[in-house]
């Protein structure tokens, strides 16, 4: 059975005011879409809410796997993965990518390689809303809160 991936994606002044529909949002791709793998950045308090909300989420479906998503190779930016998470991940390829590029560069990874999104968009014309626009034309399964 091939695994069910979705990527979080969503601004990093995320007001706590959406954590329960993110929440909810997760339970139902879990329970409804057979989810079994998420990836989350760690870069503002959209992520922060998401991996919370994931290794909470963890406690009931024990079958789930969370990510945590690196921009940065792993040697250059030492990132300690916090609990709750199965470990992190840095996509293919990166290594070649500006700095300046790298967060933007990740996102994109991630985006191509899920079969699910679920975002938060506050500013329009944004990269996080480019990442969207570029999951709707993929025909990626998307929610937003």
């Amino acid at each position: 059975m091939d695994k069910k991936r979705c990527f979080l994606i969503g601004h990093h002044d995320a007001p706590e005011s959406i954590y329960p529909a993110l929440q909810r949002e997760i339970e139902r791709h879990i329970t409804e879409l057979g989810v079994t793998e998420f990836t989350v950045g760690h870069y503002g308090n959209f992520d922060r809410m998401a991996a919370r909300a994931l290794v909470e989420a963890k406690q009931a479906h024990p079958e789930i796997s969370l990510w945590l998503l690196l921009p940065y190779h792993p040697a250059e930016q030492k990132v300690e993965v916090p609990e709750g998470f199965d470990g992190s991940f840095y996509p293919e390829g990166m290594e070649k990518v500006p700095r300046r590029l790298a967060i933007v560069r990740a996102n994109q990874y991630a985006v191509d390689h899920v079969d699910f999104l679920i975002g938060y968009i506050r500013y329009a014309g944004s990269n996080t809303q480019k990442l969207v626009e570029a999951a709707k034309r993929k025909k990626l399964q998307h929610s937003f809160l």
